[in-house]
Order: structure tokens, then sequence, then C-alpha cells
């Protein structure tokens, strides 16, 4: 049996989604499309039923690629079971009825049925479920209510027979059972709702935001610098630099075969950051450098996506994402950025207009570093201070602003205005947020380690046919003159085609000082995106975009890092 989860965006689908399916579930996108949906399993009543989580819709008349991926979805389903906000009953209905038009099962799943009482509401479940003429479930995914009602209800499901409606029928209809089965009384602001209004007013809402943001490096920072200092520097000190010992003695302790799996020794012993082994620094770039800031900074994003703050910081930037010349909802693929650039790329077909997508595809491409590019420069270049940090991100955010208001004056159009709604501040219970950081630690791990190791050996194989030095020589003018780095940075800067994180890595290993450090991340960060994401934008933009994309990234990259390199000299930072 095939179980759709439908609803109306920001209604719970995906906690709900995780209570019937627990952890084990595969993200697919929609053939032909980049709309994405989840699949999952629930057992129950002896039987194994396959569980999808639909996009989210308002209607079965598409208006957009997510609604017609929905619509699509629907008609393959057995049983379907409608999600539905019990705090916003009037404008989820529409979508209920429709479905009850068609002859599939449905059962109505009245989500956040805990946050009802807190708003006054008064809902009569038994004379809904009469008048739509299916089981109505109150459930509460969050806390797991109504959960087990809700899947001992799917075998009696049945279709809702309700005749073919227009689409002023179907609102007068949903008028009539609103005034029959709901009840609001007065009551009074729960501190809860009072931030909720606090984080989209100017004033307040930049203050919460800077402090949301505050917070989050130093939650970032602590948890990844904690993994490092007792979790994988003890393994690797420990455990694995003696098997390694072992290996190099077996290898004779040099040649050719030694230096690119174990790495040139230093000092007469394997050193995991300067030997540049496959075996040592790739797989210590890997884990002990990459991974744990990787680690803290998923799940800080997971909790900031799943409390309801990100659709609030939308709404508070749409004064400033129009002044760059874009949608409020431009916002959206910005955030999606800072996880990953090719999630980013594709979600500005949310724009209206080709001149939207180039803007904002090319913001992001060039001012928004990726989460593993972030976790890679909060540990490296914060662990230079905090003051190194802020002049990265100051400098990034000064571009994306920049660079913005000039596309924006000198590219024909206009942005219209933002429509968004924002669902209730919520505290996201842990086995979502812990099932959603094991799916991407798991897709970092298989994605980033080959890339990690391919290229140390790269690297190895450029020092050992000299094509290192050719390779700086050519660009000696640039990076050792113009951005003030030493010659060896360029190999890092050239990997950062392939994996922006490993290239930071290698950064790290070269031991720059404080400024190195800022202008080589401020350089990688806004030149070529990783391949991934070019091949994205060339597919999006086309190949005519692509170029004046192209080289905007890289006359800003050099422009910014020169005058950053310029600046912090003049300042005498080091």
């Amino acid at each position: 049996m095939k179980i759709l989860l439908m609803g109306n965006p920001n209604v719970g689908k995906s906690v709900l989604f995780s209570r019937l399916t627990g952890v084990h579930v595969i993200s697919s996108n929609y053939p032909g499309t980049t709309v994405g949906y989840t699949q999952g399993y629930l057992k129950a009543h002896g039987r194994k039923s396959e569980v999808i989580d639909v996009p989210g819709c308002y209607t079965l008349d598409p208006s957009s690629e997510a609604e017609r991926v929905a619509s699509e979805m629907f008609e393959t389903g057995d049983v379907v079971i409608n999600v539905v906000n019990a705090t916003n009953l009037e404008r989820n209905l529409y979508l209920t009825l429709q479905l009850l038009e068609r002859n599939v099962p449905v059962v109505v799943a009245l989500n956040m049925w805990d946050d009802t009482r807190h708003r006054g509401i008064d809902i009569d479940p038994g004379l809904l479920s009469e008048l739509l003429g299916v089981p109505v479930i109150p459930t509460a995914a969050i806390s797991g209510q109504g959960i087990l009602e809700l899947v001992e209800a799917l075998p009696g499901a049945r279709p809702g027979g309700h005749p073919p409606r227009t689409r002023d029928e179907r609102w007068s209809q949903v008028g009539k059972i609103v005034v029959r089965v709901q009840q609001i009384s007065h009551k009074h602001h729960r501190w809860f709702e009072r931030l909720e209004d606090w984080s989209v007013k100017p004033l307040s809402g930049y203050f919460i935001a800077a402090v949301v943001l505050a917070l989050s490096f130093f939650v970032i920072r602590f948890i990844g610098e904690s993994l490092i200092a007792y979790v994988f520097n003890p393994f690797f000190q420990v455990l694995w630099l003696p098997v390694l010992e072992r290996f190099s003695a077996f290898l004779g302790g040099g040649g050719v075969l030694h230096d690119i799996l174990i790495g040139r020794k230093v000092n007469g012993a394997i050193d995991f950051v300067q030997s540049f082994g496959v075996l040592s620094s790739g797989l210590y770039v890997s884990f002990a450098m990459v991974l744990p800031y990787i680690t803290s900074f998923y799940l800080v994003l997971g909790l900031l996506e799943d409390s309801g703050y990100l659709p609030r910081l939308a709404i508070l930037m749409d004064r400033t994402m129009h002044r760059i010349g874009l949608h409020g909802f431009a916002i959206i693929p910005t955030l999606l950025g800072l996880g990953c650039n090719v999630p980013a790329i594709l979600a500005t077909r949310i724009l209206e207009s080709k001149r939207e997508r180039f803007i904002a595809s090319t913001l992001v491409a060039i001012a928004i570093p990726c989460a593993s590019l972030q976790a890679m420069i909060l540990g490296l270049v914060g662990g230079k201070g905090a003051g190194y940090l802020l002049i990265v991100y100051g400098t990034l955010l000064l571009v994306w602003v920049l660079l913005g208001m000039i596309l924006n004056r000198f590219m024909k159009g206009g942005s219209p205005e933002l429509l968004i709604e924002i669902p209730p501040y919520r505290i996201p219970p842990w086995s979502l947020l812990l099932q959603k950081l094991r799916m991407r630690i798991r897709g970092f791990l298989a994605e980033a380690v080959p890339f990690v190791l391919a290229a140390v050996l790269v690297v190895n194989l450029l020092y050992l046919t000299n094509l290192f030095g050719l390779l700086a020589r050519l660009v000696a003018p640039v990076v050792t003159g113009i951005l003030g780095l030493p010659a060896e940075a360029i190999t890092a800067l050239l990997i950062g085609f392939l994996r922006k994180d490993v290239a930071m890595g290698m950064l790290g290993l070269l031991q720059l000082n404080g400024r190195e450090l800022v202008v080589g991340s401020v350089v990688l960060a806004m030149s070529f995106p990783c391949v991934a994401t070019f091949i994205v934008l060339w597919r999006e933009l086309g190949l005519k975009d692509l170029l004046k994309s192209t080289a905007l990234m890289i006359l800003s990259a050099v422009a910014a890092g020169g005058i950053l390199n310029a600046a912090l000299s003049r300042l005498g930072i080091e």
C-alpha cells in the first residue's frame, strides 16, 4: 500500500512523516524535475506500507512546479493522509475538499492540535469528521499525540465521495464548515507568540538575528573544537599513527609510493598536517579537520530550519533583497546556499524572471559560502581570533550587497513583493534533528572523502612531476603580488574548483598567518564554485549567462582579495 502525506506547506508533514517511518528514509527528486520528496516505510497491521512525503501544495490546480508534482503524485496513492494545520483550519480545508472530490481514500490528520488551546481555538473533530465524511484524527506530531490512532484509522479509510465543485463553491463550503466546527475565544499572547512578532519587526528583528547568528557561530565552534580535541585527535594520534608507522617501515621509510601514501616525514616523523600523504593528511583533513565542523554546522542549521526561524529571517530581509533587485523569496536560495550552493541555485526557479534568477544565482555562487566551506572557515580562521572571522564574513556580506546593487542598477526589470507563510515557533524533536543530521553527514562523507583523497594525490603528483612549480610561476603575479599569498596556495585555490572545504583544509596545512588566511578564505569563497555548482549554473543560466557570471566571479575575487590584502597590510594586521 502506498500512503501519501499531503497538505499545505508548513503544516508539520515532515515531522509526522518521521513519526510514521522512523529513520530509514530515501530522499529523491521527482523524475524530470528538481522538486524533492522523501520516501520511507511504515510497518503496521501485519504489512509494510510505503509512505511518501509529497511536496507541500495549496491546491491540486498547479500554479508552481511543486504543486504540479504533488498533483501528479496524488494519482499514484492508495491512501492519502491529509495533514491539516488545526490553527489555520479555513485555509487548509480548501485542499481537503479537493482531495475528497477524487476517488481516493482519505484520512485527515488535524495536526498542531496542542497549539489550538494556546491560541483559544476550539474544534469539534467528531463533527468535522461527520461533515467531511472521512476520519479526522487530532495529532501533535512533535509529541506523538494521535499517531497510533492515525495509523489504526488507515485500513478503514474511504473516499470522501464529494461532488465536484468550482473554486467559489469550495470556499463557500469551507466557510460553512468552519462556522459549525470551530469556536475562537479571546486569549492573551504567550511569550512565544510575542517572540514571533518581535522576530519580524525591523529593530527587534535585526537584534534577534544578530543574537541568533552569534550564538550559532559560538555553538558551531564549541562543538567542532570539542570533537577535534576529545575524539578525532586522540583517535589519530593513539590508534592510527602506530598503524602508519608500521606501514611506513614496511615501505622502506621513503620512495615515491611511500610519499604518495604516507607522505614525507617531518623531522623523521609522520605529521598529519604537513606530511601530505593520502593515508595521513588525506584522512586527517577529512575526518579531523572537516567532519567535526560539518557535524556542528548541520546540527545548528537543522535547529534553525525546524524551529520556524528561517521564514522570519526571510520576511526581515525582504526590504534589503529588493534593494539588490530581488524578490524577498530570494533569501530562501541564499539561506539554502549556506548549506550547499547546488540546491540554492536550483531553488532560484521560484523566482519569476530570468533577471532575478541570474542575480540570485550569481550572488550565491560568489558571496555565499556553503556549509562545508563555512565549517572550515569557522575552524581555521576562527582559530586566529574572532576579529579575523568578522573580516571574512564582513567582506563577503559587503560584496553581496555591493555586487547586487550594481547588477540591479545595470540589469533591466524589477522585483515583486514577498508573499510567504510563516509557521509558528516550535521546539523541534531531537529524533528528527538527528535523523536529518545523520543523512547530511552520510552525504558529506560519500561526496567529500573521495575528493579529499584525490586532492592530496594531485598535490603529490604535482610535486613529483614539477608541475606545481610551473603553475606557481604562471599565477605568481596575481597570487603573490596582488593577493599577497605564498605560491603554494595556488594548488589549494585550483582544487577549490573540485571541493571548497578540501581547498580550505589545504590552506590550513600551509601554516599561513592571519592576514594570508583571511585573504585566501575570501578569494576561495568568491572564485569558481565547486564543479557541481558550476554545472548546475550552466544548466540553469545557459552558456552565455554562465560566461557573464564567471567573469564577475574572477574580477570580484581578485579585486576583493587585492583590496583586502592592501588594507590589512597597511593596518599592520598579520
